[in-house]
C-alpha cells in the first residue's frame, strides 16, 4: 500500500494502517532522521485509543502505552550496536505477546523475526508531503 500524505491527513492515514495491519501486531518503521516515523507512531497510538502523551524512546529504548484493549510497545533501536543488546533488552518477551509492537530503526531486529510483520518506509518529498509504503512481509522459516 502506498500513500502520499501531509500532517493534515495523518490521522486518516493512521486509521488506514491499523485497519490494514490485521495479520500481524508488529510494524517496523524505516526512514531517514526527520522523516516522520515518531510522528506517525504518535498518531497510530492515538488511533488505537491511547490518550497518553507519546514520546520518542530514544534513550529509554522502549516506551509502553496502554490503549482500550491492548498495550503498545514503541521501540527506538537507533543507538543499539549489536544483537546481544536486543536480547539484553528482553526483546523475545515483547515479541511473544499479542500487543502492538512499533519499531523504529529495525535493522538489527529484522533477522530475528520468524513471524509475519509489516514494514513501513517513509520518505519526505520536496513539496512538504510524505510518501509511505506499507509492505506485509512473510519471513521464511
Amino acid at each position: 500500500m502506498k500513500i502520499e500524505y501531509t500532517l493534515e491527513t495523518l490521522t486518516a492515514v493512521a486509521h488506514k494502517i491499523i485497519e490494514t495491519a490485521s495479520s500481524s501486531n508488529i510494524i517496523l518503521f524505516n526512514g531517514d532522521l526527520g522523516a516522520g516515523k515518531t510522528t506517525l507512531i504518535k498518531e497510530l497510538v492515538k488511533a488505537l485509543g491511547c490518550t497518553e502523551t507519546v514520546s520518542s524512546p530514544t534513550y529509554s529504548l522502549v516506551n509502553e502505552y496502554k490503549a482500550d484493549k491492548t498495550s503498545i510497545f514503541h521501540f527506538d533501536l537507533y543507538r543499539l550496536e549489536d544483537e546481544e543488546e536486543l536480547y539484553n533488552l528482553g526483546i523475545e518477551e515483547y515479541l511473544n505477546t499479542q500487543h502492538w509492537i512499533f519499531v523504529e530503526w529495525p535493522d538489527l531486529l529484522k533477522p530475528l523475526l520468524d513471524d509475519n510483520f509489516y514494514e513501513i518506509t517513509i520518505n519526505r518529498l520536496e513539496n512538504g508531503t510524505r510518501n509511505l509504503n506499507l509492505i506485509y512481509n512473510i519471513t521464511d522459516n
